[in-house]
């Protein structure tokens, strides 16, 4: 029996203080997270590593669901600390020559940004593509190639607009190019569908605290089997290895799969937590989300634009995420009242940005309207 988006409210108990429109922040975790953790955490406080099998089984699991989610093999997906972590792997394990070139957009989140400038001392060349009206276009892609271009990294939705770029597009190109294709999807996995096989993605990165309803400080980073050779990890540790529990016989065989970038004991309470919200979200169905999400997005848009505010996000719907940005008077302003009176909600620049999920529904539209109208009269 598929369950009406109203039967999962229950599980968010933020919304019954907060008008809660910041998921492209740091979400909320639903209820079976927390118990989830919970559960997990005592266990460890009462029995100590006699649930350590269990545990394992919980990692082993959470694997199978992250690669569901985005139709990647189990043993191409290993979990970081976050999306930089994820980056940061593929941008230092693989083996540069002097004048090899990345290609970025710019601006970006520092996250898909930093990692590669990281690569100049050894002699890599970092080249962008300009945002136009925060868009960009495959055929913008295609005329900053350079014959020297190795990699493209782009986020698949931009933090800021909300604009979501065309994956299928730009991985064909990339295709034909011959020019490995690395995502930085946190700002849409989990509000919309992922498939890296289809888009030709050879690495994804992202993390857990966002759309995923996870918590910080956990992530997963997806390596192709396709490239899987091209890419050497740059730290190491007991779990890197084959055989990894026998700590007499050593003998420094790297995994042959994702799994090899996994250094050392892994963070099961966030892998744990990560496993829990992918449940909820693969047992909803992420195109339902999607579809869902737009529906809020629609009805927020249709209230902003009869207000005459400025919407930076895209109209459309292929290029539409979760994110939704648009342009108040004063947006340092409307953040610290929206703040002061229950509406989380974030500011970027000179926009605020909205970012609903699924169980979000009228009447929270409503209450943050109201709260809205009240700051327009007196201001």
């Amino acid at each position: 029996m598929v369950k009406d988006f109203s039967d999962y409210r229950e599980e968010f108990p933020i919304i019954r203080e907060y008008v809660f429109f910041n998921n492209a922040a740091i979400s909320a975790p639903p209820m079976r997270v927390v118990s989830a953790v919970g559960n997990l955490l005592h266990q460890f406080s009462h029995d100590g590593l006699t649930f350590y099998p269990q545990w394992m089984g919980q990692v082993d699991g959470t694997r199978s669901l992250f690669a569901r989610l985005i139709n990647a093999e189990p043993e191409e997906i290993c979990f970081t600390g976050n999306t930089s972590d994820g980056i940061s792997a593929v941008a230092g394990g693989i083996d540069w020559k002097p004048g090899s070139r990345v290609l970025l957009v710019y601006p970006d989140f520092p996250s898909n940004v930093y990692p590669w400038l990281n690569l100049r001392r050894f002699g890599v060349e970092v080249d962008y593509v300009r945002r136009t009206n925060g868009r960009f276009s495959a055929r913008d892609v295609e005329s900053a190639l350079r014959p020297e271009t190795r990699l493209l990294a782009v986020s698949s939705t931009d933090f800021s607009s909300g604009f979501y770029c065309d994956l299928e597009e730009l991985g064909a190109l990339c295709g034909r190019k011959g020019i490995l294709f690395c995502v930085d999807a946190i700002q849409s996995l989990g509000a919309v569908p992922m498939d890296v096989k289809r888009f030709g993605i050879h690495f994804l990165a992202a993390g857990g605290h966002k759309w995923l309803l996870s918590q910080m400080g956990i992530g997963a980073l997806f390596i192709s089997r396709e490239v899987n050779g091209m890419v050497h990890p740059v730290r190491v540790g007991w779990r890197s290895v084959e055989d990894e529990e026998n700590f007499q016989d050593l003998n420094f065989r790297l995994k042959a799969d994702a799994r090899r970038f996994e250094t050392g004991t892994l963070n099961i309470p966030g892998i744990t937590a990560l496993g829990a919200s992918l449940e909820l979200l693969l047992e909803i169905g992420i195109e339902r989300i999607h579809a869902r999400i737009l529906e809020i997005n629609d009805a927020l848009m249709a209230e902003l634009t009869r207000r005459n505010f400025a919407i930076i996000s895209p109209m459309e719907r292929e290029h539409r995420a979760g994110i939704l940005s648009f342009l108040p008077p004063d947006a340092a302003g409307l953040f610290r009242y929206f703040l002061d009176n229950g509406v989380l909600v974030s500011q970027r620049g000179e926009a605020i940005r909205l970012s609903p999920h699924f169980y979000n529904n009228g009447d929270d539209i409503g209450s943050f309207f109201r709260i809205f109208d009240r700051y327009l009269k007196d201001r």
